[in-house]
């Protein structure tokens, strides 16, 4: 299957999976936004510190804007293949397209190293 429009790079499974794990931890210690009408405000804001995005949303024009707007505001950004476990990580029992990380409480080490992790990945 191709790589929907959205999907600039390839993220790594391990990094992935760490970003879901961040994802769980500040959600419960910090503070997330989860949807693309929360994450796309937050990120106009320059409050998030991370966004995480699922590769599988349909239709693809949800997404789009988010990786140009994460861009313009330097806001480091991943992917991870499935909504379903992106809404999970969040501690919803439905889906997620995307997730804004505002706060990561107790994540604050992991959060430094996928913004890191991102640097490499863009190049």
């Amino acid at each position: 299957m191709a790589r929907p429009i959205y999907v600039r790079f390839e993220t790594p499974s391990e990094l992935a999976d760490k970003a879901l794990q961040l994802i769980q931890v500040a959600s419960e210690t910090g503070k997330v936004r989860v949807g693309t009408n929360e994450v796309t405000k937050s990120s106009e804001r320059a409050e998030a510190k991370l966004v995480v995005m699922a590769e599988d949303v349909d239709p693809v024009e949800i997404l789009v804007h988010i990786p140009m707007l994460c861009e313009e505001k330097r806001i480091p950004y991943v992917y991870v293949p499935k909504k379903q476990r992106l809404g999970q990580s969040a501690g919803l029992s439905k889906s997620a397209a995307s997730v804004a990380i505002v706060e990561a409480g107790e994540g604050k080490a992991l959060l430094e190293e996928l913004a890191a992790s991102f640097a490499n990945l863009k190049k």
